[in-house]
């Protein structure tokens, strides 16, 4: 049976865009990486599937083995594939039948019938203080380079421009982003698709004002981010926490709340666990979604920052029915200042969203849009995050060290592969709060797991975040904190 699995594997047509691929490894391990993923949803590999070894299929599709190699891992990476020595790499992703349905047949979703405003609350963090969590270092960015930008988009500028900006975000910006996203988190859009905002903060508030009724059923992942809760709490929402394990938030859990009209989830990098939602419990989300009727919000604050592998691919570039709402921002990546950010909505929400937009805000910032426009096309975006990228590494790394030296035994961590932050549980037994309190006391800023949890009942842990940090005072808080834990 094996036999004519691995088969089925090795009769994929060679991708046709390898033909007239450039030589850039890159290029051609992004295309093998989307051939046999979408065979694996196309259930041209069924679950459970042996795929080729990576020698076989880099001779049949005459491509380096140390190709081949890397697209399995990224497969692997993103719980496509299983790999286990002497067993080959086999398709784990289980792809529901209704994921196969055209996008028509979903349940037509219903619309809030009214917009109430309510307030949001901002938390204040600051850099160079550890350890504080989601946090860019603003040190890192080019302020020449973007001084440079902006004076040029000034003096470029249209009075037109200048003087009534489109409410959505100006096109040049959304060309911007629309390629990135294509290019770097798999998802097929284009300028129209995408909505310029202030941040991901922004987006949930317009969309909890704009989508839900007083007492709409949202749920949450629990453990999760605070300010969503709080967001969608104030804008009349019931909010149901949904439990958080090893693979992101419980999608079973889900079965009970099929009235549910929104559910808010990090799967890149769950916030604050860590972990990493893998494609089938994906699938398994969206068929939840398109069942049920409700919209999910993902949120992919911290993306681009793997350590491991390339960055995940988004829930979105597997959203067929549209039901997903994809929300980015460049205070993240950039400096927390910048208020900019963008969102992906669904073509039946877009436009109450955006005339609350304009009514309520407008537009964001034109000489800003104009500026990171040019920034992204001139490629100084992505050097930025391959810079960053090597500095955030650095500076985890540094902390991860200085703990096994100086506290071997005394911790655990998870969650360390990829984003600002990485999870350590403390010793069973110890007072979350009473370590908090001491790591303060020592000028040590720590956020305790329990503290982000509504229902679940967590062991203690606290959050490490290390991108705000120079390496010195990556090295010497991790110190301070091994002290801590030993003492």
């Amino acid at each position: 049976m094996a036999r004519g699995k691995a088969e089925l594997a090795l009769d994929l047509p060679r991708p046709t865009a390898l033909q007239a691929c450039s030589e850039e490894e890159g290029s051609k391990q992004d295309i093998v990486y989307t051939a046999l993923r979408d065979a694996i949803l196309g259930r041209l590999i069924a679950a459970g599937g042996r795929l080729p070894s990576s020698r076989a299929l880099a001779e049949r599709w005459g491509l380096s083995r140390g190709t081949v190699e890397i697209v399995y891992d990224r497969l692997s990476a993103e719980a496509y594939v299983t790999r286990m020595p002497g067993s080959g790499t086999r398709v784990s992703a289980v792809v529901p039948d209704r994921y196969m349905m055209p996008a028509g047949l979903a349940p037509v979703p219903h619309c809030a019938e009214q917009d109430e405003i309510y307030k949001t609350e901002e938390v204040s963090v600051r850099a160079g203080r550890a350890f504080v969590a989601r946090l860019a270092d603003p040190a890192l960015f080019p302020i020449s380079s973007w001084s440079r930008h902006l004076a040029s988009a000034i003096h470029g500028a249209h009075a037109d421009v200048l003087s009534d900006a489109d409410p959505q975000g100006l096109l040049t910006l959304r060309t911007q982003i629309a390629a990135y996203l294509r290019s770097y988190r798999g998802i097929d859009c284009d300028a129209d698709d995408i909505v310029v905002l202030t941040g991901i903060r922004h987006a949930l508030d317009l969309l909890a004002r704009s989508v839900l009724r007083a007492g709409d059923k949202v749920c949450v992942e629990d453990p999760g981010y605070a300010a969503a809760t709080q967001i969608f709490t104030e804008a009349g929402a019931q909010v149901v926490p949904v439990p958080v394990d090893s693979e992101g938030l419980q999608c079973d859990q889900l079965d009970h709340h099929t009235d549910a009209r929104l559910v808010y989830v990090t799967p890149a990098h769950q916030s604050p666990t860590g972990v990493t939602m893998p494609v089938t419990r994906r699938l398994a989300l969206l068929d939840w979604a398109g069942t049920s009727g409700a919209w999910i919000i993902e949120d992919d604050y911290d993306s681009e920052f793997n350590y491991l592998t390339a960055p995940l691919a988004a829930l979105k570039s597997l959203d067929h029915g549209d039901r997903v709402v994809y929300c980015g921002s460049f205070n993240k990546t950039l400096f927390a200042g910048l208020r900019v950010g963008y969102a992906i909505v669904p073509r039946q929400l877009k436009p109450r969203l955006l005339k609350l937009w304009q009514t309520t805000g407008r537009s964001v910032g034109v000489t800003e849009q104009l500026a990171l426009a040019a920034w992204l096309k001139d490629g100084g975006f992505i050097r930025h995050l391959r810079t960053s990228r090597r500095a955030y590494q650095e500076r985890r790394d540094a902390i991860l060290a200085t703990l096994a030296s100086h506290a071997p035994g005394r911790y655990t961590i998870s969650g360390q592969h990829a984003g600002f932050h990485f999870v350590l549980w403390l010793p069973e037994g110890t007072d979350e709060a009473g370590f908090c309190a001491r790591a303060a006391a020592a000028g040590l800023s720590l956020q305790g797991l329990r503290s982000l949890c509504r229902d679940t009942v967590s062991a203690p842990a606290v959050i490490i975040g290390y991108a705000a940090l120079t390496m010195a005072q990556a090295r010497y808080g991790a110190r301070l904190l091994a002290d801590l834990l030993t003492g």
